[in-house]
């Protein structure tokens, strides 16, 4: 019997396919645990930049930025569970929030994404000059350092960015 698959996922970064943490989506895939949708964007603008060690980061300031393109899929719970804990969302890292998207078949639904902690969001949007990218893309992805290849000590968004 097929798993259901009741959550949608807005995946804008490192775990859209052909980028350096698929892996994981197919391991889910495998497990009959994710689905995937179609392409799509967010309905509303918004911010997205890379930060330390190539990491990108979608910013929870609705208005500010682009319009973001990405990937959606239908996960299962046990899916959440395991992307929660990809993403780092008990430490403070990321945090699952809701996110209209704009399929490219021109469906407007409801997802959740990973948007980057508000105790560092608007730090990293205005390190960055307040410019952020309309999509995760090739060259951004060479700058990506994989969590088992970071260097010991600050290797957190928080310990950089928030003394």
């Amino acid at each position: 019997m097929a798993k259901a698959k009741p959550n949608l996922i807005f995946a804008y970064g490192t775990l859209k396919r052909g980028f350096p943490n698929h892996g994981l989506m197919q391991d889910l895939k495998t497990n009959d645990d994710l689905v995937f949708m179609d392409t799509s964007h967010t309905e509303d603008p918004y911010p997205l930049v890379c930060g330390p060690q190539g990491i990108p980061y979608l910013i929870n300031l609705p208005g500010s930025g682009h319009c973001v393109k990405g990937e959606v899929y239908a996960v299962s719970d046990d899916a959440v569970v395991r992307l929660d804990e990809f993403e780092g969302v008990k430490y403070g890292y990321y945090e699952r929030i809701p996110v209209v998207v704009v399929t490219d078949g021109g469906e407007k639904v409801k997802a959740e994404g990973y948007f980057g902690h508000r105790n560092f969001g608007e730090i990293l949007w205005k390190k960055k000059g307040q410019v952020g990218l309309i999509e995760y893309g090739e060259n951004e992805a060479k700058e990506y350092v994989k969590k088992e290849d970071r260097p010991g000590g600050k290797n957190s968004i928080l310990d950089i960015l928030i003394p």
